[in-house]
């Protein structure tokens, strides 16, 4: 979601240098038509005093120049604020050239509007109102103070007012609130396409690193069945070896182990294969907070998980993908625990928010650091040493607490541990929970 919103606030950046070459013309414009009005037409103009508009634009530029090239003086300002404040200093220099150039009579007053459309597509709606609301009154003050300049004098003045620049000022504030109300909109309806674009793309990320997953899951299971099957015939000659002729008791237990956990990993290959076929996904059962807690805790010792069971008595059964969430909850704990020093249990709590079970892991470890906290849950990133972790676990867990209306979020700090909540819906709809088959595996 971050990333969305980064990409969306890119638009005032990517106009930055454009908008610097504007200014650049806007300033060169102002001296040209100023110069033209001065030596062509003969219109009397304070030249100095005009001559204070482009150059204020011009060293502001200098500055706005220098955000393009990564300078330092203005890096702590967000480029979408620094856009609109340099927007209303173009309209106060260019209100400031109009009063010394007759005024509201002066035709280039228009030229208002091109700062309000300029703001409504690349700024937020907040600050086009803001600059729209400027303008007009800009626009106004031009009615009480400006230098007249006969050349340009086309209205009566009465004593009650000129009607006229009356009606000039209201078609200009109409205009200015048409302008930015379709230009908002448009803009509006393109950043919200433009949102949904992006969204789609990171849930096709997503699937693409699953679908390489499942690719590299299945190409392992067909590949270590060689293996764990001379193992099992290595480990099946050792402990009739050891029981027959060498009569070691300590030999032999140790080939069972070996032969049990060949069977363990045989049927974990099987499961996958079998869940890799079906796309259908595992059906939903429901299951009991205390039954799907314990088995959970029954891959690991008994000394380092705490579970808060008062609290899992008085909560609903879930309706879930069984297998899939042990797998999820036994990833987020074995993380925990791992994290955890020997001497400090990893406490396991169950709530339900709204509709949501909330299964909340805390581990007492060194927490991890705000770069670690931004990256957890891409494949293949982890802190563990080499060969003890892949960095997969909180990939897959992350990406079925999303697949089933959930999610997985972690609080941490380098010195109190890291806390993270797996938060599952209580019933899934049956088109959410069939989607669950390829992440099973």
């Amino acid at each position: 979601m971050d990333s969305v919103q980064r990409k969306l606030d890119a638009a005032p950046e990517l106009a930055l240098p454009w908008i610097v070459r504007l200014r650049y013309g806007m300033a060169l414009g102002q001296v040209a038509a100023t110069g033209i009005a001065q030596y062509l037409l003969h219109i009397d103009l304070p030249l100095r005093w005009m001559a204070l508009g482009p150059l204020l634009l011009v060293a502001s530029n200098v500055v706005l120049a220098g955000r393009c090239a990564g300078a330092e003086p203005v890096a702590r300002v967000s480029t979408s604020t620094l856009v609109g404040w340099i927007f209303a200093l173009d309209m106060v220099c260019l209100t400031g050239l109009l009063m010394l150039g007759g005024g509201p009579s002066n035709p280039f007053t228009l030229l208002y509007l091109v700062h309000i459309t300029l703001a409504a597509t690349i700024l937020k709606k907040r600050q086009t109102w803001l600059l729209g609301g400027l303008s007009t009154l800009c626009f106004a003050l031009l009615f009480w103070i400006h230098r007249p300049v006969p050349q340009l004098e086309m209205h009566y003045r009465g004593e009650a007012g000129n009607l006229h620049l009356i009606g000039m000022w209201i078609s200009f504030a109409v205009a200015v609130l048409l302008v930015a109300l379709y230009s908002a909109r448009i803009s509006a309806l393109l950043r919200e396409h433009e949102e949904a674009l992006l969204r789609m793309q990171e849930e096709l990320a997503k699937k693409d690193r699953l679908a390489s997953l499942v690719t590299l899951s299945a190409g392992a299971a067909h590949e270590l069945n060689t293996p764990l099957s001379t193992i099992a015939v290595v480990a099946k000659e050792l402990e009739r070896f050891a029981t027959n002729t060498f009569h070691d008791e300590a030999v032999a237990e140790d080939s069972r182990l070996i032969r049990r956990e060949v069977e363990r990993c045989r049927e974990i290959l099987s499961r996958m294969s079998v869940q890799g076929a079906e796309p259908v996904g595992q059906a939903v059962e429901t299951v009991a907070m205390r039954e799907l807690l314990k088995a959970v805790c029954s891959v690991f010792q008994p000394d380092r998980i705490l579970v808060e069971r008062a609290e899992t008595d008085r909560l609903p059964s879930l309706a879930i993908p069984r297998h899939a969430v042990e797998q999820a909850l036994v990833a987020v704990v074995k993380n925990a625990v791992d994290a955890s020093p020997a001497t400090s249990p990893v406490r396991i709590s169950v709530r339900l928010v709204e509709g949501f079970a909330q299964f909340i892991v805390t581990d007492r470890g060194k927490g991890m650091s705000p770069e670690t906290l931004r990256r957890i849950g891409e494949p293949f990133f982890t802190t563990k040493e080499p060969g003890k972790g892949m960095g997969l676990g909180t990939f897959l867990a992350r990406t079925l607490a999303e697949r089933l209306g959930g999610r997985l979020t972690f609080q941490s700090s380098e010195t109190n541990g890291t806390t993270a909540t797996l938060e599952l819906p209580v019933s899934l709809k049956p088109q959410v929970a069939s989607k669950d088959g390829v992440l099973a595996s």
